[in-house]
Parts: C-alpha cells; structure tokens; sequence
C-alpha cells in the first residue's frame, strides 16, 4: 500500500517570487498584446511599414460577404472572424488584432499598455534578479535547476514517462525532472531575451547602447524576437498548468502556498508489481 510523507519543497523566497512571476507575467502579456494591436504584423528587419511583408498578421480584410478577421502565417492564411482581426468590442464587430478580453487595458490605448508594460517588466527584472540572487546563494539553482550528465541521458526515460502520464513517487518527487530543470532554464533565457529585445526597442537605450538593436538585426527583427518568446512563454505555461491538473494541483499548488509537499511511497511489494508490468 502507498505511503505518504510530508517535506519542505519550496522556500518562502522561492514562492513568493513564483507568484509576482505570475502577476506580471499575466499582465505582460494583456498589455503586450494591446501594444501589438497598434501594428498588428511582425517584420524582419529594420523596416515595417503597413505595405511592407509581414511573416505574421492579424487583420480586417472587406470579402463580398463583408468584413472577416484574417490570420496570416507565412504562406498560410486563416479565416478566424470573431476572435482575431474582426472581433466583438461592446456588443459591435470591429477590427482589432487581439480581442479585448484578451488586452490591458480592454479598449486601445498605446500609451497606457505601454505604462503598464514597463512598469510590470521592470518588477519582473527585479523579481527575477531576487529569485537568481537567493537560487545561487542557497544553491538551489546548482543542485535542483542546473542538469548533471547523469539528468540528460535520463532524458528519453523521461520523455517516456511524461508520455505515459507517469509521474516520480518517493525520493524522486522530492526533486525537479530533467525535463522540469530544461524548461526552466529556458523560461530564464526567454526572459532574458524579451528583456534585451525589449530595452532594444527603447529609443532612448538605442543612444546608450546602439549595439543592442544590431544584434537582433534592427527594431523590426527585435520586435518578432520579442513576440516570439512570448509566445513560448505561453507554451511553457499552458504544458506547466496541465501538468499541475495531471500531477494533482492541490498537492501541487499547496507547495506552491505553504512550501509544503504530500510525497507517496510505495512497498516493496508495490515496488515489485510495478517492475513486472
């Protein structure tokens, strides 16, 4: 039969940083796509005028039926009327890239997304740096993030396991899957690179440090860069809060609130059958 044991899993800090990661990333992303409505195509390049050729784009189009949203991905083009380009705003259909139920604020306004989108990606760099600053000193980051050797050539097992929805019990609940400490590192350096394309945007840090904006290739290149990590962002949280539901969120997010963790064991008879099958 199944054991249970109780153990400490997450520091105070660790938590606490969790959650304003959670704030200002939900609200980073409402505002970045209020911003992004303003100009609702991604470029590459320096250029990226309304009649220059956009890789993506989110737009109204006139049909003899009448306006429809159009999605537009490379070669590919879809009719997705309703929700993106061609949208409900106050009862009325309107064109608008992302819906408003989707931006911060809900109607259009560059200027406030802007305030708001600066304002929470700075506490998101300081609340970053905090939880880097505790991992490293306390170690967190070198024994339970950074993978060993013998973590990547555990990688196919544990491909495997995911796939079949098997999770770590006992000892090995106590600590992050390879794959948990891979997608981790890369949230940090998808941060990282939304924060460098961000500040290349910047006018004003394009005089300090115009460097910046030639290394992702000019402000269109870096604006697509920056939509881009979002996006695998929002990957790494949908795949995130699926695997909280299949691992069994109230064990999984009372960690997350008390740093508390249920761990099950099993017998050795357990044990046993679970090697046969």
């Amino acid at each position: 039969m199944p054991r249970t044991e109780i153990v400490y899993r997450h520091s105070a800090v660790v938590r606490l940083t969790h959650w304003i990661n959670v704030l200002c990333i939900l609200l980073l992303l409402g505002s970045g796509l209020n911003i992004f409505n303003a100009h609702p195509r991604l470029h590459w390049g320096k250029s990226g005028a309304d009649a220059d050729s956009a890789f993506f784009s989110i737009d109204a189009v006139p049909t003899e039926n009448g306006a429809r949203g159009m999605t537009q991905i490379g070669p590919w083009h879809f009719d997705t009327t309703g929700v993106l380009g061609w949208s409900k705003v106050s009862g009325d259909y309107q064109a608008r890239g992302w819906p408003d139920w989707l931006t911060i604020p809900s109607f259009q306004d560059l200027a406030d997304a802007r305030h708001w989108h600066f304002l929470f990606a700075w506490l998101l760099v300081i609340n970053g740096l905090l939880y880097l600053g505790h991992s490293i000193y306390r170690r967190h980051f070198q024994k339970d993030i950074w993978p060993s050797l013998d973590d990547l050539r555990s990688i196919p097992r544990s491909v495997l396991d995911h796939l079949k929805l098997r999770h770590p019990t006992g000892d090995a609940a106590k600590r992050y899957n390879v794959l948990q400490r891979l997608a981790y590192i890369g949230v940090i350096i998808l941060i990282s690179v939304m924060v460098l394309t961000g500040l290349s945007m910047s006018p004003g840090f394009n005089a300090v440090v115009p460097q910046l904006l030639e290394i992702f290739g000019g402000r269109q290149s870096a604006r697509s860069i920056h939509f881009i990590s979002a996006s695998l962002i929002v990957l790494f949280v949908i795949v995130h809060v699926v695997e909280v539901m299949l691992a069994g969120p109230f064990n999984e997010i009372r960690s997350m609130l008390t740093g508390y963790y249920r761990i099950h064991r099993h017998t050795h008879a357990d044990t046993r059958e679970e090697e046969k099958v």
